[in-house]
């Protein structure tokens, strides 16, 4: 609520740039539709106090739209284990081709030493950077 005092305070861009925010976070969560949306926007960008900025997200579940909602939170997860699964799965086909290139060099020159290791090596501390972060995220999430 607004005192007499808060009613005169001045609003700075980045007070505009958080009430933004959150009407975006609305839109996106399903609070407001596109045209309310676009019409909180226009008022919040031309907005001279802090009282106004507070009555466009007055109606709003505000705290909800701060906190992580469980439904961002599961999107998030699953668009990490999507991440790791195109690492690896990227990481295992770079495996294979360098395995063919490397059999494919020593067959035809008869040089045996086996160089891929090094790439493989080198790639597999990348994935496993990747993948141990997101798996103790998925596994504290389960527990």
């Amino acid at each position: 609520m607004a005192t007499a005092t808060d009613a005169g305070v001045r609003a700075g861009d980045r007070d505009r740039e958080k009430t933004a925010d959150l009407l975006g976070q609305a839109l996106a969560q399903g609070y407001l539709t596109m045209p309310e949306y676009e019409e909180r926007l226009q008022t919040a960008f031309g907005a001279h106090t802090t009282a106004e900025l507070r009555a466009l997200v007055a109606d709003l579940p505000v705290a909800r739209l701060k906190s992580n909602d469980p439904r961002r939170q599961a999107a998030r997860r699953r668009a990490a284990r999507r991440g790791m699964q195109i690492h690896v799965g990227a990481y295992l086909a770079g495996v294979a081709l360098m395995l063919a290139i490397w059999l494919a060099v020593a067959v035809s020159t008869g040089a045996w030493y086996f160089w891929p290791i090094w790439p493989i090596l080198g790639w597999g501390i990348g994935v496993v950077s990747h993948v141990l972060p997101v798996r103790s995220t998925m596994c504290r999430v389960r527990g």
